[in-house]
């Protein structure tokens, strides 16, 4: 009988290992499911990605690197199978050796089939599986390719299912810079750096949570705010301003996280930690001081249940989930953010969380299909939020309920015996608050069980009075018994009637969380009262004068282009010093700057007080909502500039910009080629960059800061980092101001990176012909782009639609500092 061969026998072949560190190779079955990839400059880049069965590491190396976009397909070379040792394995090999080049621990966690599916499936030609690793996650698919011709190396594609880890096409390779062993980028593993193991860069929102982590228990514990509550109406309201989330069936809590933390706190205020020790534990995990807005659950037949939310409070608060839908602080408070940008914050910090902890997801526009979705799923109905708008402690029409069923709580006044001897009930009577007091609201007789019955009988024992709290008809007064209003029971129910009083109506559970004196009728408004359009308390006047007389674009579709993309610009807009081009009489007339406040702008523009050079002090402008920007509009403005830096400390940057501006004549594919070269020289010192189109000649690098480091540090790096590469290639780049310099090459601006300096920011329009806007795109549009005015006030929709999409996920965010250089 042959022998059988032993798989790693090319790979020792391939290597000397009197010369190179890698691990000789053995088997060593541990039966075990690792999986990791190990990012390697060789003859050319690639991320070796490998799996262990039976005591080896299959291998295979991706040429573009993993995918996260379902509809991208990475071709994945099948390589000789590697030892379970070279897991770990972190360095150069030398130059000459098999694979010569640097290779870096890239990620690492572990693998499964699918169900029903083996690793055996290789054989076939295909394996589907899910990973679990600090990158890499959800569910994946290899599948083999037939050979062509003459071809020796087994060729495979890897592909991401679409999942919730599902994203944008270039996202991992373009955010995952440095190593999770050692936290070194390429070019320090390169040159041999020894560091000390630092957080690494899973992802922007995972490094952001990893900063985050440095000392939460000393951050102070955010104190209880009130929640925001939605205005019940009877329709779903349209258009992309719109965002829309299911509706749980559960408790409203806060959870505040920090010293002393965490807490959890009902709507009105009450601390019900001890009522959710599993919900507690997690947010033990999660990143500290933070105030986030929610709802606990219990599932029943895989759907939220408020009767099974009791029974599990009751059996010692286990098995829930909490779903975090806003985020009132974060380090600092958000309230003031759009509501979309809020979430894009919470979508970051929830990274990584413990499970019984959940991210609530939304859609962008498309209500309508949610809603029917939801009703014929049997859930309780949908929120829709105005993308635009801040958080507000109280009820608000811009957040809006629309329910499958009707539904609501109300005042338990009375009951009325089944039996003379009152020894159960037949039904409930029910009180609303109304302007005088409680309002009779009709009776429940349906859905309650044996130990609910048992459960109410104990509590109107105790709370039992002899006269009515309220004024009940007749025929429903004969025979009742009468307890204080203490109680709120949550009630379906068809309708209410003429008479105010409900119809069809059936017992869902007590709400302790919620009080007696807060009860009301809610009767759904008609929609028409909530205008789907953004609301603006600003009248723009001269609607049909034209700013922009090459296309015949007006003042009044500016601001209509405005009011459109507020709930997408003021992530950037908002909340920041800017200045301001005003050209009153249009783009082609006279146009200025303005960055300080004369008081001509009302009470929507803000100002924050800035020390100058000279020692006084100026009031620079902010914005900080839809009403801020419209009053700018109507002053004249086009664009819109910002600092580096928020108002809540403009003396940290919170991002570098360089601002890659041609000489005139020089092709945009130069532009495009010099953006690509600064996005790989910023990575091989571990900064995740994005590129913006300006609107303009150029385009703006756009790399996202913790704010730590101060305007002369940031400022001295940017000017560091521009003249390195204008010397390494003086023909192509010049970091000098004078145009005198500039002929035939491109001037890296990293001016715009010193303290009161401001760059164009993303969504604003440029006072340029045709009315081009500043836009965010992906390395990967990028390179199939013919200008930087791809984008103009005329596609407000289909910005809207891109800013929310997979391929944009994740723009413009990155918990990452300044290296030392």
């Amino acid at each position: 009988m042959a022998a059988k061969s032993d798989p790693l026998e090319k790979y020792n072949a391939k290597r000397d290992f009197a010369l190179t560190a890698e691990p000789a190779g053995k088997i060593v079955r541990t039966g075990g499911n690792r999986f990791m990839v190990q990012k390697h400059d060789a003859s050319r880049l690639h991320w070796d990605f490998r799996i262990e069965v039976d005591g080896v590491l299959k291998s295979w190396a991706v040429t573009r690197g993993p995918s996260l976009d379902p509809d991208e397909k990475r071709l994945a070379v099948r390589t000789e199978d590697h030892p379970l040792s070279y897991a770990d394995f972190e360095g150069t090999i030398p130059k000459g050796q098999y694979g010569g080049g640097t290779v870096m621990l890239w990620d690492d966690g572990v693998w499964e089939p699918i169900e029903g599916k083996s690793a055996s499936d290789l054989e076939k030609g295909h394996l589907h599986f899910r990973l679990e690793g600090e990158r890499m996650k959800g569910e994946w698919l290899l599948i083999r390719l037939k050979p062509r011709g003459k071809e020796k190396s087994e060729n495979w594609l890897l592909r991401k299912i679409s999942d919730k880890h599902a994203g944008a096409t270039d996202f991992l390779v373009e955010t995952g810079l440095t190593s999770i062993k050692t936290g070194r980028t390429m070019q320090e593993i390169a040159e041999g750096k020894k560091v000390e193991k630092r957080p690494a860069k899973a992802s922007p929102q995972t490094t952001a949570r990893v900063a985050r982590h440095a000392a939460p228990a000393k951050a102070k514990l955010p104190k209880f705010q009130h929640p925001q509550l939605a205005t019940l109406v009877d329709s779903v309201p349209t258009g992309n301003q719109w965002l829309h989330e299911v509706k749980y069936d559960g408790y409203r809590a806060l959870i505040a996280t920090g010293a002393k933390g965490p807490k959890i706190y009902t709507r009105s205020g009450l601390d019900w930690t001890d009522k959710f020790p599993g919900i507690a534990e997690a947010a033990r995990g999660l990143p500290a001081p933070a105030l986030i807005d929610g709802e606990i659950i219990a599932y029943k037949d895989g759907k939220p249940d408020f009767s099974t939310l009791q029974e599990a409070i009751s059996a010692g608060g286990q098995d829930l989930t909490f779903f975090a839908f806003d985020l009132l602080a974060d380090r600092e408070d958000t309230t003031r953010l759009p509501q979309l940008a809020r979430k894009e914050k919470l979508r970051a910090l929830l990274e990584g969380a413990d499970a019984r902890i959940q991210f609530s997801e939304h859609i962008v526009g498309a209500g309508e299909e949610l809603f029917e979705t939801m009703c014929r799923e049997g859930y309780e109905g949908i929120v829709s939020k105005r993308a635009d708008a801040p958080y507000r402690g109280t009820r608000t029409k811009s957040w809006l309920k629309v329910k499958c069923i009707r539904r609501q709580e109300f005042v338990i006044v009375g009951w009325t015996p089944s039996d003379a001897k009152g020894r159960s009930f037949r039904s409930l009577l029910l009180a609303v608050n109304g302007p005088d007091g409680l309002v009779y609201a009709g009776k429940v007789g349906t859905g309650f069980n044996q130990a609910r019955l048992q459960d109410l009988r104990d509590r109107f024992d105790r709370i039992a009075v002899d006269q009515a709290p309220v004024k009940v008809p007749r025929p429903e007064a004969r025979g009742a018994r009468w307890i204080e209003p203490k109680l709120v029971a949550e009630v379906a129910f068809s309708e209410f009637t003429a008479e105010n009083v409900i119809r069809h109506a059936s017992f869902i559970a007590l709400r302790e969380d919620k009080k007696p004196g807060e009860i009301v009728a809610e009767k759904p408004a008609p929609l028409s009262e909530n205008s789907a359009a953004p609301q603006s308390s600003i009248k723009i006047s001269s609607r049909d004068r034209v700013i922009y007389p090459e296309s015949g674009l007006t003042k009044g579709e500016l601001a209509d282009y405005y009011a459109a993309v507020a709930p997408i610009a003021l992530r950037w807009l908002g909340n920041r010093p800017i200045s301001l081009v005003r050209c009153p009489q249009g783009r082609a007339k006279h146009c200025f700057f303005q960055k300080h406040d004369a008081g001509s702008f009302g009470d929507n523009v803000h100002h924050v007080d800035v020390r100058e050079k000279d020692g006084s002090v100026q009031p620079y402008l902010y914005v900080d909502d839809l009403d801020g920007i419209m009053a700018c509009v109507q002053m004249g403005t086009i664009e819109f500039h910002g600092w580096g830096a928020p108002v809540t400390d403009i003396e940290k940057p919170d991002r570098l910009v360089f601002d890659l501006d041609p000489d005139e004549g020089l092709d945009f594919a130069m532009v495009k080629k010099a953006a690509e070269d600064l996005k790989v020289h910023l990575a091989d010192i571990g900064l995740t960059s994005w590129p913006l189109l300006s609107g303009g000649k150029g385009v703006h690098v756009v790399v996202p800061l913790i704010p730590q480091a101060d305007w002369p540090v940031v400022r001295s790096f940017a000017e560091r980092f521009a003249r390195a590469l204008a010397q390494a290639e003086p023909e192509r780049f010049t970091a000098n101001l004078k145009k005198l310099n500039r002929k035939g090459k491109i001037f890296i601006d990293y001016l715009r990176n010193q303290r009161g300096a401001t760059a164009v920011l993303p969504y604003v329009a440029r006072a340029r012909e045709n009315a081009p806007v500043a836009a965010p795109v992906t390395w990967s549009e990028l390179r199939d782009l013919e200008d930087a005015k791809r984008y103009t006030i005329r596609d407000a929709a289909i910005l809207l639609e891109r800013a929310t999409s997979r391929a944009l996920q994740g723009w413009g965010e990155a918990g990452q500092a300044l290296p030392d250089l």
